[in-house]
């Protein structure tokens, strides 16, 4: 009777039924596991702000401020006030239903599922009583990526656009080279070997979170071990997430013209930056995307899902569209992850659904090679 008594005065809920249901639970849960006294009962927005506090010591800038956008957003709202002893996969539940109330892409659902997965398996780590039913709960599927590589008459339309443009060499590193988006927009000079016709990969331009939002006096939140340079404003030039994205790949001849034209003309940059706004600043990633979709809209380029609807190609898709077109010249899956700064195979078959091309000549050697030939004929 007394542990029914702490459960009941632990016990949150709207309606009392919701608080008959949740006891309920949590009498199933003690008969099955045990009562657990070491630790007391804790919200889950108390844990996850312990969680947040030190998970940006070590995560990198970016993906914290996702992963705490996820927390804050969507999941305290919606469960932050229950014990995560007492938590049910139907509150688990609750998060996505709430999501997909607001109409929110399946994408940013798995993100926000995946950071409450983290935060409840770290807090069974960390002693705390959290049933595993709720630590499995499924709450969305996987689902599929709506990335697809553009057609060789699309990037000959685009391209044609962008050759009118000074800056045509930030376009054609996209697509010949495959730069992500953020590389481009932090390759220095120092980097580029006009002479030798290399590149080396080796920053990222990316705006670092401050310590208080919007304040810069209060510094940077910067995880150990974590390095960048800082340029102006939040701006600094990060390393890649791999080792493998320090990487020094050659440039086709075409591009090393563009780039050796684009150098005499380009503004002046105080930063060294390749591709820098007017004014020679950091070029935003916002302006980036900017300037690429004005381009595929000139060229009149769009793209179809697998529903019918159509969307403009995203800057990203240049990068896709480098990847299959490697894939499609029989290029070896090695050469294409240090070209592409992958750091391992499963990057790559990413983008493997993409080259039907090249699925069906490698069918079709080993059909030859079974001796099987036409539709029905079979060589004896």
């Amino acid at each position: 009777m007394a542990t029914l008594s702490i459960l009941k005065s632990q016990l949150k809920a709207q309606t009392e039924a919701e608080v008959g249901a949740r006891l309920a639970e949590a009498q199933r849960r003690i008969a099955a596991e045990g009562i657990v006294t070491s630790l007391a009962c804790i919200t889950f927005k108390r844990w996850s702000d312990l969680w947040l506090a030190q998970r940006q010591q070590v995560l990198r800038p970016g993906t914290y401020v996702s992963d705490r956008s996820a927390v804050k957003r969507w999941i305290i709202p919606t469960i932050g006030h229950i014990c995560l002893d007492v938590l049910t996969p139907a509150d688990v539940r609750r998060v996505a239903s709430a999501q997909v109330k607001e109409g929110l892409a399946l994408s940013t659902m798995q993100r926000s599922y995946a950071v409450l997965g983290k935060i409840l398996a770290d807090a069974h780590a960390e002693g705390y009583q959290v049933s595993l039913r709720a630590r499995e709960t499924v709450c969305v599927g996987i689902g599929s990526s709506s990335r697809q590589a553009l057609s060789r008459d699309d990037v000959t339309r685009i391209l044609a656009v962008t050759s009118s443009r000074t800056d045509t060499s930030r376009w054609g590193a996209a697509f010949s080279a495959g730069l992500r988006p953020a590389e481009a927009l932090g390759l220095t000079w120092e980097m580029v070997d006009l002479n030798a016709a290399t590149m080396t990969l080796a920053w990222q331009l990316k705006p670092l979170p401050y310590l208080e939002h919007r304040n810069p006096a209060s510094g940077f939140r910067v995880p150990l071990g974590f390095e960048s340079r800082h340029l102006v404003g939040a701006y600094h030039l990060v390393r890649p997430k791999t080792r493998a994205g320090l990487r020094v790949i050659p440039m086709v001849p075409w591009l090393t013209d563009a780039l050796s034209s684009w150098k005499a003309s380009q503004p002046v940059s105080a930063y060294d930056l390749v591709w820098p706004r007017d004014d020679g600043g950091p070029r935003s990633a916002e302006y980036d995307r900017a300037q690429w979709y004005k381009i595929v809209d000139e060229a009149g380029v769009t793209v179809t899902l697998s529903n019918g609807e159509s969307r403009r190609p995203l800057l990203y898709e240049a990068r896709h569209t480098a990847a299959t077109l490697l894939l499609s010249n029989d290029i070896d899956d090695t050469t294409i992850r240090a070209i592409l700064g992958h750091s391992s195979m499963l990057s790559t078959q990413a983008y493997l659904h993409a080259d039907h091309t090249r699925t069906q000549v490698a069918l079709a050697a080993s059909a030859t090679s079974l001796g099987l030939r036409g539709s029905l004929e079979v060589e004896i």
